[in-house]
């Protein structure tokens, strides 16, 4: 499969909607990257693991659809009232279906020059990462503008997991799992009405509903992304109520695949035990969603490589931190008062090309060598709580596997 059109010549990192406004911060899981804290270079001697989403996209198909409607429904208005609103008169829905943009495709190249710099002493002519992805356009371009345009060296994609058998890098694996549809709605019945009042108010006849304002917001960093200039849908929008957003995104993922999901941690336990298995040199002991076929072939997962890179989605991510007890909050998220000092912010865990790294370091400490782990997500260094997660995986998800298809 070719790359989205990228060769070398990936969008300038100067684009102006990558420069970290508070704005782009507060669009959840639609966020363009940008770094969550300063990156802090281990020792010389380690291994790395990397898992990254797949760049910026096009909406669902469903998600597109839903938009289109709820523009539709804004355009019908008598009249508009507000400036701010003229724009629409002329407006029409012109986003393209699931696959990667532009800029997406040039994340995902950039991530890949910054992760050969970072870990250069690591690779070399017979030293290769070797690369993954989930069988779905968008992350297979993205791990192929990943590979792409090294100077020095060229790895490849080594292995397509296909998404309709035992995938790690995809979260359809447990049939029973449930959603977090009615924790959102609660949400949006919090924050929507008095938007949906301000813009009713401005566009009479438009009938908007609560559902609309979340349509009409999210078109906001669509086509940010898409155009690569500030839509205008993003200035109808305070910037509370974009926090706002944000918090419907972090419930959407918490309850969804996160910890307020009883089987969400699940998901992410295939994933957890193929990582201890890089970093221990050992075979994979997993009876969940690995692929056993691949899993057991040094073919397609090799234990000797100094650099392993795997493509995903948000949502497997989400899991993943799950099974590893990243972001465990004191607390459920409160579904009408948000927690300021909550550290499940969805902008921080999953934007566009979100990506956790994992090193094995070999150190000398006091006078004594020894081997340890740290975990980044997007640059910021992990507490340790997560190491006590490893039983979780090691028995299968201590019996929460099998719920999913009880």
């Amino acid at each position: 499969m070719p790359m989205l059109g990228l060769g070398c010549n990936p969008i300038a990192v100067d684009s102006p909607i990558i420069l970290g406004l508070t704005m782009q911060q507060s669009w959840a899981q639609y966020s363009p990257y940008y770094p969550a804290a300063k990156y802090q270079a281990p020792p010389p001697d380690c291994n790395v693991v990397q898992l990254q989403r797949h760049g910026a996209r096009y909406p669902t198909k469903s998600a597109g659809k839903a938009m289109k409607k709820s523009v539709k429904r804004l355009k019908s208005a008598k009249s508009f009232l507000d400036a701010s609103l003229d724009f629409v008169v002329n407006y029409t829905y012109a986003l393209g279906t699931d696959d990667l943009v532009p800029f997406g495709a040039a994340q995902s190249f950039e991530a890949g020059q910054l992760h050969y710099g970072r870990y250069a002493s690591l690779v070399n002519e017979d030293m290769l990462p070797f690369v993954r992805a989930s069988e779905s356009n968008r992350v297979v371009d993205s791990a192929l503008n990943w590979t792409a345009c090294n100077q020095q060296y060229t790895p490849i994609l080594s292995v397509i997991v296909g998404q309709s058998s035992n995938d790690t890098l995809d979260d359809h694996q447990c049939p029973n799992i449930g959603t977090s549809d009615d924790q959102t709605k609660t949400w949006l019945d919090v924050f929507a009405p008095e938007i949906r009042d301000r813009l009713n108010h401005y566009a009479p006849g438009a009938d908007l509903k609560k559902k609309d304002v979340e349509n009409l917001m999210s078109l906001c960093p669509f086509e940010t992304v898409a155009y690569e200039q500030i839509s205008p849908w993003c200035a109808l929008f305070t910037e509370e109520e974009w926090a706002s957003y944000e918090y419907h995104g972090d419930l959407y993922d918490y309850y969804g695949n996160g910890y307020g999901q009883r089987l969400g941690p699940v998901q992410g336990v295939g994933y957890v035990n193929e990582l201890l298995a890089r970093l221990t040199g050992r075979p994979v002991q997993d009876n969940t969603q690995t692929n056993h076929t691949l899993d057991s072939s040094p073919v397609t997962f090799p234990l000797d490589r100094t650099f392993y890179a795997d493509f995903s989605h948000d949502n497997q991510m989400i899991s993943i931190y799950s099974a590893l007890g990243l972001f465990i909050q004191p607390h459920l998220l409160d579904l009408t008062h948000p927690n300021p000092m909550r550290t499940w912010v969805d902008s921080k865990l999953v934007p566009f090309s979100a990506r956790m790294t994992t090193e094995k370091l070999e150190c000398t400490i006091s006078g004594e060598k020894g081997e340890y782990v740290r975990i980044l997500v997007n640059d910021a260094l992990q507490p340790l709580p997560f190491c006590g997660s490893q039983q979780y995986a090691k028995t299968n998800g201590a019996g929460d596997w099998e719920l999913c298809f009880d």
